[in-house]
This record gives C-alpha cells, structure tokens and sequence, in this order.
C-alpha cells in the first residue's frame, strides 16, 4: 500500500474540514486505523490552525498551506509548507509547562507538542523561502 494526498488551502480556519476530510478519506483507502486517523488529523490541525492564526507573511505564497500526505506500508509522512516568516517549531515554539497546575498554565501552546509527542519524527527546514515541517509517524499506533 502507497498513497498520496496534496492540498492546498487558504489561510482560514474554515478550511479545516477539507483537510479532515481529506485525511479520512486517505486513512480508510490505506486502512489506517482509527487512532492513526485521530492523531494526523490533531496535529494538521493543532499546526494548521497556528499557521493561520500567529504566521506572518514571508513570501507572496502566504496565502495558502500545502498539506502533503505520504502513506507506505509502515510509515505515514506529513509535509506541511508554508509562505509564513521563518519560524522553527523544533527552536522557536515555547515549551508549554505541562506538568504545572491547570490554573498557573498559559492558554495555547500545545500544538507544537501535541506534534511532538504524537509523531516519531519532526523536522524543520527553511526552503525557497517557505518552511517546511516533516513529520513522520509509524502506521502502528
């Protein structure tokens, strides 16, 4: 089994569902299971909605996110790009404090983690003017 999904969407959170919908579509042509579904559409969608809400212009492709999706028999590979400025989510995202009580934590900050504990892989790379997040999770979740 190999598939890939390409999609372009506009800087609006009311996008979003097309990426779900997406994402749902390729997991049950390459049978993933639910859990898998769950955990892509969580971290595309937790960076997704960062992108849009906190990234600044960087390139005149700022008007859309690229969402890349790659399924091989062992492995799921999320590409996301973007026209944003510079921002390396593996050095720059804060590191929310997790284990401090609900009350004394700040709002937001998850999405960065929530990616990096929910996939094995993430990398960072600042390409032809665009970054590029590389994630990659085993298809046994």
């Amino acid at each position: 089994m190999s598939a890939q999904v390409c999609l372009r969407v506009g800087l609006d959170v009311g996008e979003l569902p097309r990426v779900v919908e997406a994402v749902e579509k390729l997991g049950e042509q390459e049978e993933w299971s639910p859990k898998l579904v769950f955990r892509v559409n969580l971290v595309l969608e937790e960076l997704g909605i960062n992108i849009m809400s906190h990234g600044e212009p960087g390139s005149p492709d700022f008007s859309e996110i690229e969402f890349i999706l790659t399924s091989e028999a062992d492995t799921v590979t999320i590409e996301i790009i973007d026209g944003c400025q510079p921002f390396n989510p593996l050095t720059d995202a804060r590191t929310p404090d997790v284990d401090a009580p609900l009350a004394d934590r700040r709002i937001g900050g998850l999405g960065v983690y929530f990616a990096q504990t929910m996939m094995d892989d993430m990398r960072y790379q600042r390409e032809e003017g665009k970054n590029h997040v590389t994630l990659v999770t085993r298809r046994s979740v």
